[in-house]
Parts: structure tokens; sequence; C-alpha cells
């Protein structure tokens, strides 16, 4: 990453073409440490506690990138400059990597990522990431709703500022680009927290139960306030902030997300965790281009019952997903009864409270 970025730097900024080519190697570098880091996370934790620890990961993830990486430059920007503030980065990447390096545990001992494979084996463990898809129904099913339920967080910095300070023809000035993005950087910060809530949650009370109702329902409504609100309220900011703030605990009820995978395919964890994040990217792409193909043929409102539509689809279909929960479901993924509920809390205490256990 610190080299790839440091050859843009050099190169990348003084040609569009180079630009291009440079930005995108160095692109290939932060997926490869985010999910790398995601399989980690599932090697080492309990089953029990997985959406828990998935919670805090994208805790973190919010305040680095949704958080400090806008206030930083916001600071250094004024004070040194573009090219000396990307420069500056390279500071936080390496101390990144030194953290890597001397702090972060490694797998816990028996862990697939510790245990050598031949070339063959590793061919069939980096192909496995897509033809899981295909092996597994129920993975095939949990792609969908990875993919469903952030369309809208992918989709609305695309659409909602133009939308709301009526750039869009039929929309209204209601409040200005300043405004919107106050009432963004609000729902990105209500997300810090909810992340932390939801992943505990999850692995108390269920992760299907809690994304189905309050993930996708609770998407389905936040989505249609962003667009109703202004037409119902005016330019009123505490009923669009309630709208963000509904917006931020539906989506980060979705963090169970990365428990699912691995605990539908316990036996290939990696690749599970592989076709996550092959649904993790489609969705940064279809969000915003369900508004580029809906928009023109059915306007704003139009475009957000499309979005509305869609999370209704998600949750038909966690019906269908029944991922082995300890505590909530059995091995096959059928809900536990209250009685068997009792017991399990009577000798395992209750679900999601089980010890973490990561050696070095």
């Amino acid at each position: 990453m610190i080299g790839l970025h440091a050859l843009f730097l050099l190169v990348g900024v003084t040609d569009p073409t180079l630009g291009v080519l440079t930005y995108g190697l160095r692109g290939i570098a932060y997926p490869l440490f985010m999910y790398s880091f995601v399989v980690l996370i599932a090697e080492s934790t309990e089953p029990g506690k997985l959406a828990s620890a998935m919670g805090w990961f994208w805790a973190a993830f919010s305040i680095g990138l949704g958080t400090l990486g806008a206030f930083i430059p916001s600071l250094t920007v004024p004070a040194i400059g573009e090219m000396a503030t990307l420069w500056l980065s390279i500071a936080f990447v390496g101390a990144g990597t030194l953290i890597c390096l001397f702090l972060v545990p490694g797998a816990p001992k028996g862990a697939l990522v510790n245990q050598p494979l031949t070339r063959e084996e590793k061919t069939r463990e980096l192909l496995r990431g897509v033809t899981i898809i295909a092996e597994k129904p129920q993975i095939f099913l949990s792609v969908v709703i990875r993919v469903l339920c952030n369309l809208t967080l992918y989709g609305f910095p695309l659409m909602m500022p133009l939308y709301l300070t009526g750039v869009y023809s039929d929309s209204q000035a209601w409040f200005t680009q300043e405004e919107w993005m106050r009432l963004w950087a609000v729902t990105a910060a209500v997300q810090i927290l909810t992340n932390i809530i939801w992943g505990r949650l999850g692995d108390r009370f269920g992760w299907m139960r809690q994304m189905r109702w309050f993930g996708f329902v609770g998407m389905a409504v936040a989505t249609l306030a962003f667009g109703y609100f202004p037409l119902l309220f005016g330019h009123n900011l505490v009923m669009m902030y309630l709208a963000g703030v509904l917006f931020s605990v539906s989506v980060t009820a979705f963090v169970p997300m990365g428990a699912i995978f691995p605990a539908l395919a316990p036996e290939h964890r990696g690749a599970a965790i592989s076709a996550h994040n092959l649904a993790s990217g489609l969705t940064t792409f279809i969000g915003p281009g369900i508004v580029t193909v809906f928009h023109p043929l059915l306007g704003s409102l139009g475009v957000l019952w499309v979005y509305a539509a869609l999370m209704i689809l998600g949750t038909l279909t966690t019906f269908f997903i029944h991922p082995p929960q300890p505590g909530i479901t059995d091995d096959d993924g059928r809900e536990l009864t209250r009685a068997e509920k009792a017991v399990y809390r009577a000798e395992h205490g209750a679900p999601g409270s089980q010890r973490v256990e990561i050696t070095a």
C-alpha cells in the first residue's frame, strides 16, 4: 500500500492515464488488507460472539474512513496543501503496518490460515470463493441480501444531495449543500455506536431476526422518510435528522452479515468470507447504478420506491436463510424453543457471552 501510494504521487498525478493505472493498483491493496483482516476475525472468534467482533470492526472502519478520513484533511489541506496531505497519509499507513506487525495477534492454532497447503489446495481455496456460491444455496441467498442491505448506503450520497438541494427537476431547494453534508456526517457518526450495539444484540438475540425486522424493514421506512419528509415538513432539519438516525440504526443492524457467511460454511470460512466480500463490492456498484438507471424513468420518489421494494425483497429472502447460531438455533439452523434456550443459558450463559480465546 505504501509503495503503490508513493508511486501514484510520484508518477500518477503527472498524467491521467498513469493516474488511473497507479491508483487502480493502489486500490488492490485496500481490499487485500481489509478483508484479510475480516478473515482473521472470523478465524479467531467463537461463532457465538462473531457479530459482536464484526460490530467493533465496522465501528473502527466508520471512525477511520467516515470520520477521521474527512476530518483530518479538513485541517491539513488549508495548512499544508493537498499534495502534502497525500504524502502525510503514508505516516498513518505506516503506523497501521507497525500495529499489525507487533500488536495484532495471529490466528489461533488449528485455524485454516495456519495450516500448510499445497499449490493445488491453495488454487482450490481461491476458486472456492466463487464456486461456493453455486455449491451452497444459502450462501447464494446470503450474497443476495448482502448486496441489498447496503444499496442506499452507496446510492444516497449520489442522489440525496441533488434531491434535497433542488437540483432535480422534481425536487425543491429544501436544504443547502452544507446542511446536507452535516446531516450525512451525523448519520455516519451515529453508525459508530450502533455498529457496536447491534453486534452485541445480534449475538444475544439472533442474527437473522435482527436483520429481517430492524435491518430491511427499518431501511425501507428510512429510505422513504428521506424522500417524503421534505415534501411533508419542508425545511425541517429536526425531521431530517430523525430520518438520518433511523437510517443509521437500520443500516448497522446488518452487522451480523460478517458472521452469517462463515457460520453457513464453517469448513471453508475463508471462501465464505470471500463470497461476502464479493457481495460487498457488488453493492457499491449497484447502489449508485439504480439511481443512474431508474431516475430518468421514474423520478426521485420512484427511485426511492425501487430501493424500498428491494428492502422488502431482502426481508422475504431472510426467511430462507438458516445459519447455525449458538444459543439461538441448532446446527441445522432451526430456532431453539424457549426451553432449549433456557437449557443453553444454564450450561453456557447467555448467547454471545462466551469467552473468546485468541493466541498470538
